[in-house]
């Protein structure tokens, strides 16, 4: 056992406070624009060590922060306690009744890969190095989310250590499984989940790329196609100005170009049948549409893998007309004076269907989703006013945001952001639940649910 002689907290992982030898390397994360500083860092490496700390915090009135990779950071922890989760990677694997069982660090490759030995896949977003944890409690829009819903469906356990020091075992019908699940760790640590798997090891998609003068043809065709495919059909586009810096080839930099991003689970031949209208928008930069292995499936959006500072907000739509996407085009395209990223996420199918569980998802009637990263190089300012100006272009179509696709720039305070991730009935049934199990609000992210 380490018992650190400043602080009165006795863990098996180790414990830093600032100035000590691996505080900086304890903190840092995928995120680099915003930064924890907490008072103390327990690098919890089981759940005791995660107990031990919400108790310390308790028992000093300290807030608490939960990092496994950092990829999700929206709002920077000053003072207050850290719980560093990365040790966590614990993975079990019972194939007969397809669950795993990942503790709070593991991130997606790791269970993709565990996985696909026993011929299944977990529902996983679009990049290996994401938590799964977290991302799953932000409710998790997968690669095939409108065939198969929301991550957070798939969830059949949860372990969690709660305000009070208890360590819990939620299954479906508590009364804390479905607010845990769409909160983003409002309610305690989660220390392990319990996930259901899916028989799938193969998947027919990849990218298709288009030059400057096919951009806005591209998401044209794009938009109209979306409007009647299966369900088994998940896609998106992203444009952006492909950066003039040497890891990209010379021939590509400062290039305005349209990404389509595809994944169906259908046979070959009827994904080729189905993409035959976006091929037809015209020459292509590129074109790797092929069946793939699951584990190859990160290569549908190959999301960058290195840590780098970004700044992000999102849209959900219920239609997408061409005069909301003529907006979008004109608010981030190359001459907007905010470099981004930015896109559409096809939603629908099983995402619109009512969730189990109370499970904390709503705007279930978007179809869309827009979303914008901001690139660094512009000052927090310039970016926040940005944003909030793209965010503008689509408030006519706009219903809500998604709390998980929200990076930086948030305020802790914000109450305002995080009801416009729920419905008023949900928030208000949130906030009730967050007086009962977290009265003194110990666990606060950019969803902030305040007690009533």
């Amino acid at each position: 056992m380490t018992k650190t002689a400043k602080i009165d907290i006795t863990t098996t992982g180790p414990v830093f406070q600032p100035g000590d030898t691996g505080y900086d390397a304890e903190i840092a994360g995928f995120q680099t624009a915003y930064t924890h500083r907490p008072s103390v860092v327990v690098g919890a490496v089981h759940t005791e060590d995660v107990r031990a700390a919400v108790e310390y915090a308790a028992r000093h009135g300290l807030s608490i922060a939960v990092q496994a990779t950092g990829h999700g950071l929206s709002v920077a922890t000053d003072g207050g306690v850290l719980i560093s989760t990365r040790r966590m990677t614990d993975i079990r694997i019972d194939a007969e009744r397809r669950i795993a069982r990942v503790g709070a660090g593991v991130q997606a490759g790791a269970l993709i890969e565990a996985a696909a030995a026993h011929g299944l896949a977990p529902l996983n977003g679009s990049s290996l190095s994401v938590g799964v944890v977290g991302y799953t409690l932000g409710g998790g829009i997968g690669i095939l989310a409108r065939e198969f819903g929301y991550a957070a469906e798939y969830v059949r356990g949860i372990e969690i250590v709660t305000a009070d020091g208890r360590v819990r075992r939620l299954t479906p019908g508590d009364e804390l499984f479905g607010a845990v699940l769409g909160t983003g760790g409002n309610f305690g640590v989660v220390t392990a989940l319990e996930l259901e798997l899916l028989p799938i090891t193969e998947v027919y998609g990849g990218q298709l790329q288009f030059d400057t003068p096919l951009v806005a043809p591209a998401l044209e065709a794009w938009r109209l196609w979306t409007q009647d495919l299966p369900e088994q059909m998940t896609s998106a586009i992203t444009m952006l100005t492909i950066p003039n810096i040497p890891q990209v080839p010379e021939h590509l930099r400062g290039r305005y170009t349209a990404t389509i991003n595809i994944a169906f689970t259908g046979t070959a031949e009827e994904g080729e049948r189905l993409v035959a209208p976006l091929r037809a928008i015209g020459d292509r930069m590129a074109d790797d549409l092929r069946v793939m292995p699951y584990t190859e499936t990160h290569g549908i959006y190959r999301d960058p893998d290195h840590p780098h500072p970004y700044t992000a907000t999102n849209a959900l739509l219920a239609e997408l007309p061409a005069d909301a996407t003529d907006a979008f085009l004109e608010a981030t395209g190359p001459e907007s004076s905010l470099p981004v990223v930015a896109g559409f996420r096809h939603l629908g199918g099983a995402l619109r269907r009512p969730g189990p569980n109370g499970i904390a998802m709503d705007h279930r009637d978007a179809e869309y989703v827009a979303r914008v990263i901001a690139m660094p190089g512009a000052d927090a300012d310039a970016i926040r006013d940005g944003l909030a100006g793209i965010r503008k272009a689509l408030q006519p179509w706009e219903i809500g945001h998604n709390l998980n696709f929200l990076y930086g720039g948030g305020d802790v305070a914000d109450e305002e952001q995080t009801r416009g991730g729920y419905s008023s009935a949900t928030y208000e049934r949130l906030a009730g639940l967050k007086a009962k199990y977290d009265p003194a609000n110990l666990f606060r992210n950019n969803r902030n649910i305040r007690p009533r």
